[in-house]
């Protein structure tokens, strides 16, 4: 892993912020680098990746006046440097950070449109007084600022730019308020501190110091936040068969996998039997063997075969998983969660609320850092892009009068009228027929109150986000890449992969591969019973038949194993509580939170847990949170 931070500031002398902030990020690696000049100041934290030319880079052109601290692997990098006019005999020896300074020199804050792969990067120009950030399309490296009274600064992490002079940690209300409702997904510009602002996805940030030289320092600095990278804009693809558009795709996808592979053996690979993954893996096994290199080393979330309860009801998890594994001789390690392993990730989550591992991929990484793994290949993303199911395809058949074709898709998928009635119900109550599978299910709906306290509530009055409506393909896949569950996500596994060493790439989400998702027609996701038509037509000689052609998406073993350790869990979280001051206690409603805190209850209603599991990773009320004593994959 490797991170970024600096600052720029109304008056020189700040890099006494720089070794501060430095410090925090320690977890990012041991080698720094830091860069002064006047009021601007540089810092970049790397655990150098063997035979790897990404990673934190400070860079300078002193003629042309301009500094860059870059967190990047770009991809590309041939037709880059030719664009660039570098001789093929310098490119190897170029650092991503040195491209990325180069090609601001040759396209200024356009460079972004020029840049494929992952990356943060600022780039100061002394000439124009002016910092620039840009995050790449998806957000696969976070970064984060906050404006102060004193200038800008900006961080890898969040940590990273609390720990600068000036920055309050006092927290966002309304984040809070929505986050512990269960109302929100969280926000891509909003985190849970009122100071500490996001970079989006896709998005620049330009701050223009000319205010200063004009002699208003006492004014803030300006900052302008743009969008550079627009999936609604994407051109449609040149009309082919659906052989020829399966050749392109595995073509682009086999590429994203194989550009993601570099760096120290042994690969990590997510597995969990699904499309996404799956295919990863067989992808990047096959890409490791070409080369030479040792097979990936493949994690599940289910827990080890032959474990008491949820392993033993669950066999064709373990089935498909297992077909993976035969085909191409890899090595499985399923997770083990235990109640120990939940009471440390809460106590170590509440430091940096919103900031968090899934539990199940907690221990996914001790594993993977126990086994040297330090590049670890996830299936991320790939729900909005290339397996997209199809969502939008039957409403726009409706709105569009093309009834026939809608009656013969429906037809085909073996729902008939009742497909078509719910198709209506959607886009005439978006939202009715969650509740209504809720209801057949015998499940009420959840309670939107969650553990917030009732005076904050009232105070803050939360309020839901609207529900939206999917009338075309095109548009609920730009709708999705663009809610804040994906880079939420991102952030959350950066920041505690970071921990571990453990940098997460996703070659599902390379942009080269969603653009060519988002410009196929409707038909490519949905072919009569067959969501995620495109992959699984593409994939049907690269994977097993079984995990091809298995429809749903369901994993109940690993929703199971983790519930069932929340339980077991119940009993010390409750005892740390009656114990516990936390500071941030006056934003929960604590007697209920205590009262629903029982393992009989939470078995009768397991719909509550969400609430209680969001109350409690929010709670500053444990320790520091070393995982000791915790159980380690087997």
């Amino acid at each position: 892993m490797h991170a970024i931070c600096g600052l720029l500031l109304h008056e020189a002398g700040g890099a006494h912020g720089l070794p501060a902030m430095l410090a925090v990020l320690a977890p990012y690696g041991a080698d720094t680098a830091e860069w002064t000049e006047g009021s601007v100041s540089l810092g970049a934290r790397a655990a150098r990746i063997e035979g790897d030319a990404t990673g934190p880079t400070l860079c300078f052109d002193r003629d042309a006046g301009l500094a860059v601290a870059a967190d990047a692997r770009l991809d590309d990098r041939d037709p880059l440097c030719a664009a660039l006019g570098i001789p093929h005999t310098e490119r190897a020896a170029l650092a991503d950070g040195d491209l990325i300074l180069r090609a601001y020199l040759r396209w200024g804050e356009a460079c972004p449109n020029h840049l494929l792969g992952d990356y943060a990067f600022a780039v100061w120009n002394a000439r124009t007084r002016t910092l620039f950030c840009a995050r790449d399309h998806i957000g696969a490296r976070p970064l984060y600022y906050a404006e102060t009274a004193q200038g800008i600064v900006f961080a890898s992490a969040v940590e990273g730019v609390l720990a600068a002079p000036g920055v309050s940690d006092a927290l966002d209300e309304a984040t809070v308020a929505q986050y512990l409702t269960g109302l929100s997904l969280l926000s891509t510009t909003r985190t849970f501190f009122d100071s500490v602002r996001k970079l989006p996805p896709g998005h620049m940030l330009t701050v223009d110091c000319d205010p200063l030289r004009q002699g208003n320092a006492a004014s803030r600095l300006p900052v302008r936040l743009e969008r550079y990278w627009r999936p609604e804009a994407v051109p449609r693809a040149r009309p082919a068969s659906d052989d020829e558009y399966a050749e392109e795709f595995l073509a682009l996808y086999a590429r994203a996998v194989r550009d993601r592979l570099c760096g120290l053996d042994p690969v990590g690979v997510h597995l969990s039997g699904g499309l996404d993954s799956s295919s990863i893996a067989v992808l990047a096994a096959r890409e490791l063997r070409r080369q030479g290199r040792p097979s990936p080393l493949a994690f599940s979330w289910l827990p080890e075969v032959g474990a008491a309860g949820p392993a033993q009801t669950h066999a064709k998890e373990y089935a498909l998983i297992d077909a993976v594994c035969a085909q191409e001789g890899l090595q499985v390690f399923h997770r083990a969660l235990s109640a120990a392993d939940f009471v440390a990730i809460l106590r170590r989550d509440g430091a940096y609320p919103g900031i968090h591992v899934h539990p199940n991929e907690e221990v996914v990484q001790r594993g993977a850092e126990a086994r040297g793994v330090r590049v670890l290949l996830s299936g991320w993303g790939g729900d909005e892009g290339a397996s997209f199911n199809g969502r939008g395809h039957l409403e726009h058949l409706l709105l569009s009068g093309r009834w026939g074709k809608l009656a013969a898709e429906c037809r085909a998928g073996g729902a008939g009228a009742r497909q078509i009635l719910g198709c209506v119900l959607r886009l005439a109550v978006p939202g009715l027929m969650l509740d209504l599978r809720r209801l057949r299910r015998g499940k009420p709906r959840r309670a939107r109150s969650g553990m917030l306290d009732p005076a904050f509530r009232r105070r803050t009055k939360p309020r839901p986000e609207p529900v939206p409506r999917y009338p075309d393909v095109r548009r609920s896949q730009v709708r999705l890449l663009q809610f804040p569950h994906l880079s939420v996500r991102i952030e959350g596994w950066a920041a505690s992969g970071a921990r571990r060493g453990i940098e997460y790439r996703y070659p599902l989400l390379d942009r080269r591969l969603l653009e060519f998702a988002l410009g196929l027609p409707p038909a490519q996701f949905r072919r009569g019973r067959w969501g995620r038509w495109l992959m699984r037509h593409a994939l049907r000689t690269v994977l097993p038949p079984e995990v091809c052609w298995h429809a749903s998406k369901a994993d109940p073993g690993r929703f199971a194993s983790m519930r069932d350790a929340f339980f077991g869990a119940v009993p010390a979280i409750q005892e740390e509580l009656a114990v516990a001051s936390p500071s941030r206690a006056g934003y929960v409603d604590m007697a209920r939170l205590l009262e629903s805190l029982d393992g009989d209850r939470l078995r009768a209603e397991p719909q509550v847990a969400p609430g209680i599991g969001a109350a409690l990773q929010f709670l500053d009320w444990g320790a520091d949170g070393a995982n000791d004593g915790a159980t380690v994959v087997r």
